[in-house]
């Protein structure tokens, strides 16, 4: 099951529209306006190696005497050699901390003589290998990184087995505070403060826990944080990156 985004990208747009239209310390609508939703997800895959073993009697005539150093030689036969192909499944199928998809960039670093640009490559072939063994998963790009999913048409199974996420509200404050990032980030909380005429710590706050935004401190200013939206930001609202977020007179 796909996850819905928070607010479309008109709103997320408008809402930020808005925020630059109000005068510098008037305070934001009640947080009690209109909610929307997010759903958090889990994701499954499974190996596309497969094991199988050499029938040491294929080809024998009747009567034939047993080869004992056949059968040793077919059992060593690796089923799923190391490979960079199958090493990406591998990370593919680990998956990342904090759920975030995995970057060409990580995956090159955890490879021996790949590099990044070649990823995508990988990714292809393994999902040619998947189709034609007929896989119910298969990789897919989220932002800037690579997935394994379940294919769509399997979501329902899913569903009845781990039952249908539960969705998590947003706030007007917090779709205003999150518009307010996307458009601005990377931002400081005094200046999001500023922008909306109110403290906003705890909304902050909110977003971070729910892998909307993430904190960053510079290696050059430790104690300066800023605010920038995550890889589950451009997930949900089906975005390559931050450039294609939609643009208007009073959000360029």
């Amino acid at each position: 099951m796909s996850e819905e985004p928070p607010v479309s990208l008109d709103a997320l747009r408008a809402a930020y529209a808005e925020a630059l239209r109000k005068p510098t310390g008037q305070p934001a609508p009640p947080a009690g306006g209109p909610a929307a939703c997010t759903g958090a997800t889990d994701s499954e895959g499974a190996s596309s190696c497969q094991t199988g073993s050499d029938n040491a009697a294929a080809g024998m005539g009747a009567g034939a005497e047993h080869d004992p150093g056949q059968v040793e030689s077919s059992a060593e036969i690796d089923p799923c050699p190391i490979s960079p192909l199958t090493i990406l499944e591998a990370l593919l199928f680990v998956g990342c901390p904090g759920d975030e998809p995995l970057r060409p960039e990580r995956a090159a670093e955890l490879m021996r003589g790949v590099g990044p640009e070649e990823i995508p490559d990988l990714a292809a072939a393994l999902n040619r290998r998947y189709a034609a063994a007929g896989c119910p998963y298969h990789v897919v790009l989220e932002g800037a990184g690579y997935r394994l999913r379940i294919r769509p048409e399997f979501a329902g199974l899913r569903d009845r087995v781990l039952g249908r996420s539960r969705q998590a509200r947003l706030s007007q404050a917090a779709v205003e505070t999150l518009a307010i990032v996307a458009y601005r980030q990377p931002i400081s909380a005094e200046e999001v403060n500023r922008l909306r005429g109110v403290p906003s710590g705890s909304v902050l706050s909110h977003l971070v826990r729910r892998r909307l935004l993430r904190l960053e401190r510079p290696a050059h200013s430790p104690r300066k944080a800023y605010y920038r939206t995550t890889e589950r930001f451009l997930e949900l609202f089906g975005l390559h990156s931050l450039a294609d977020l939609p643009q208007s007179e009073e959000a360029s």
